[in-house]
């Protein structure tokens, strides 16, 4: 079966996905609570969209697609309202961060669902190990021309998305020393990584895409698992690196900075992308992932070596044009402050130092989600 065309869509419109942790408020482990908690909101009219993932101890929100930054975060607002009002009803905490400190993947419950099923049996203990969460922003795109341009001219910029949103620095109990240990758990999927180079969507889809499916791996774009891919039924490419953040106003923020940042490629300014830029990729991934804000990184045209939380500030201060047009000032403000102050993982690090357990440090995020310090 062929890969479907590339939908039309406005360039430029986004909207985001969060995969959101669900935490007991008795003993802060995660609790197999989706089916009651997705059956309670089902209840009422909900904004945007949310779904099952893959284990039970978690929820994805959709929001729905916008134009500008500040629509984006009021209904991420009212979006958070209603799932702490439904979780306060069955005593569950949700919270953001791309683990969960102290739980155990043995423990997690796969979700009833067909797919999901399917991709237990396939991957084994690693669908369980999956139990992670994440942020995608996905971008709208005029072609599917435009899509393989952005897709690629991004792989400059993927570190500056990691370690901005870096908030999964524990895992099964431990200090990782990575501030976002939740890509190590993505990278152990075959079909991880990056697309392969190419800037025609008739070549991705005809040639690349055609020659995969008869290999029989690949059935359609949800099996790739790649750090930005297009999603052609919607006309958006989809950024996937993200950890979730622990407030919805940075959720919203990244995505401000990834619509500001496509504006400022599509103008074709830079150097275009070519497949030797992929030589610093994964180390440069590496990195953001390992130190976060202190990390460096290599320039892939020019192979020089810089602080990754200078070039975030500097290319923030490049596209305050593209976010005045936007809409997005704020959104680059935001995240301009976080870039000289600490990330998520600081903070949760700060926390269990602070709280003296794990435990405290989970409320402590549940309390961040809820807006409250």
């Amino acid at each position: 079966m062929a890969l479907e065309p590339f939908a039309q869509s406005k360039a430029l419109t986004f909207g985001v996905e969060l995969e959101l942790q669900l935490v007991s408020l008795s003993d802060f482990d995660l609790t197999a609570a989706s089916p009651d908690l997705l059956h309670l909101l089902a209840q009422k009219p909900f904004p945007g969209n949310v779904t099952p993932e893959i284990a039970e101890s978690m929820i994805e929100i959709n929001s729905s697609v916008h134009s500008s930054h500040l629509p984006l975060l009021a209904e991420l607002l009212e979006i958070r309202d209603i799932l702490v009002a439904a979780g306060d009803r069955l005593n569950i905490g949700l919270c953001g961060g791309g683990t969960h400190p102290f739980q155990h993947w043995s423990e997690q419950k796969i979700f009833p669902k067909q797919r999901f099923q399917e991709l237990s049996s396939l991957y084994g203990y690693l669908a369980k190990q999956f139990t992670v969460f994440g942020q995608h922003v996905h971008i709208g795109c005029a072609s599917g021309d435009d899509a393989m341009f952005l897709l690629h001219s991004l792989n400059r910029y993927i570190p500056h998305f990691i370690a901005l949103s870096a908030s999964s620095p524990f895992v099964q109990g431990h200090d990782s020393l990575f501030d976002s240990a939740r890509l190590n758990s993505v990278f152990a999927f075959p079909m991880s990584g990056r697309a392969p180079f190419t800037l025609s969507w008739d070549e991705f889809a005809n040639v690349y895409f055609a020659k995969m499916e008869r290999t029989g791996i690949i059935k359609s774009m949800k099996d790739f698992y790649w750090d930005v891919r297009p999603k052609p039924e919607y006309g958006t490419i989809e950024l996937r690196v993200c950890d979730t953040p622990l407030t919805v106003e940075r959720a919203a923020a990244l995505a401000g900075y990834l619509q500001a940042l496509c504006r400022h490629l599509l103008e074709r300014r830079e150097e275009p992308p070519v497949e030797d830029d992929y030589l610093v990729y994964n180390f440069n991934r590496f990195q953001a992932c390992r130190f976060g804000l202190d990390g460096a990184i290599t320039h892939p045209k020019t192979y020089e070596t810089m602080s990754l939380r200078e070039d975030i500030l500097t290319t923030l201060r490049k596209l305050e044009p593209h976010g005045e047009a936007l809409g997005s000032l704020g959104a680059l403000r935001h995240l301009s402050t976080a870039a000289q102050e600490a990330s998520d993982a600081t903070y949760l690090r700060r926390q269990y130092e602070e709280q003296g357990s794990a435990e405290g440090m989970v409320n402590a995020a549940i309390r961040r989600f809820r807006g409250k310090r």
